[in-house]
């Protein structure tokens, strides 16, 4: 994903929300009581997801992974990328979901978790050797690859348009990177002396955790009072103290709310994340993305 067409998306995007929201219809039906203790004015109904203080989604996800890392160190050719997809393969044991919350504080006002983990164990039998840090795993031999991410956002919304059925919000917050990559497997270790000693089954990891800004656009559209579609674009690109990279998270959903309080949904997520970190315990490159179809289960109240 290259860099120009990341940022150029977002005023693309705003300018068709905008226009979806213009031609959208009103929904019509008698004066309800809100939640909040509001009354809608006559002629409009209310759309739940839009009105209740508090709505989530959890989910899972079928994606495709893009995760490749380097790690500086002692041993001979570290640094050098390690795509983990292309040498270990796609077959393992993967844990992963999804939760969005959102607290309408007031009706402009808004603030939003997310939280997003994609666990994923495989093992292969290495072609070639692989440089990890100080550790190089050896050709011929079983290697067993732990990757874990864990994304957690805090973030401010303001909403900019609100109507009866339809909701633009800008956000500011703050994303918590949390990765590690393990590797286990028959090794040589190099010390800070250049020595070369072997290390059978040897087990490293290392973590990367890395607070990245955020700022986006979400948006959201009740096609009826009980379907919705919820579209979202979050970018950022920062370099601070030891952090240096960029990132961009594209998300739309569409949700069937089936009672006043549940419904189910299906989305699509693509984010893609670049970063370049100089601390102690990870001294190397992260390029990081997924890409799928999201099931859900929707609550609001």
């Amino acid at each position: 994903m290259c860099k120009k067409s990341s940022f150029g998306i977002v005023p693309l995007a705003v300018a068709g929300l905008v226009n979806v929201w213009a031609l959208s219809p009103a929904l019509a039906a008698d004066p309800v009581n809100l939640s909040n203790g509001s009354v809608e004015a006559e002629g409009t109904r209310p759309a739940w997801l839009l009105t209740d203080r508090f709505t989530g989604d959890f989910g899972t996800f079928v994606v495709s992974n893009d995760v490749k890392a380097s790690l500086d160190g002692t041993a001979a050719n570290s640094g050098q990328a390690v795509d983990f997809a292309h040498t270990f393969g796609e077959d393992g044991n993967f844990n992963r979901f999804r939760l969005d919350f959102l607290w309408r504080i007031s009706p402009k006002h808004h603030v939003r978790f997310v939280y997003f983990q994609n666990n994923i164990t495989r093992t292969k039998t290495l072609s070639k050797d692989l440089a990890w840090g100080d550790y190089d795993f050896q050709a011929n031999a079983d290697v067993t690859a732990k990757t874990k991410l864990g994304v957690y956002e805090l973030a401010y919304e303001y909403a900019f348009i609100r109507k009866p059925n339809f909701e633009l919000a800008a956000g500011a917050g703050i994303h918590m990177l949390d990765m590690s990559f393990k590797l286990s497997g028959n090794a040589t270790v190099t010390d800070s002396n250049g020595n070369v000693q072997p290390a059978a089954f040897q087990s490293t990891t290392s973590n990367l955790p890395a607070p990245l800004p955020v700022i986006g656009v979400r948006a959201l559209w009740a096609i009826t009072p009980t379907i919705y579609l919820e579209p979202e674009v979050q970018v950022f690109k920062f370099k601070y103290d030891a952090y240096d990279g960029n990132w961009t998270d594209f998300r739309i959903a569409g949700k069937w709310m089936f009672s006043r309080h549940f419904g189910v949904g299906v989305g699509y997520d693509a984010f893609h994340v670049n970063v370049d970190v100089t601390k102690a315990r990870f001294n190397g490159n992260v390029t990081l993305g997924y890409s799928g179809f999201q099931a859900m289960i929707v609550g609001s109240y």
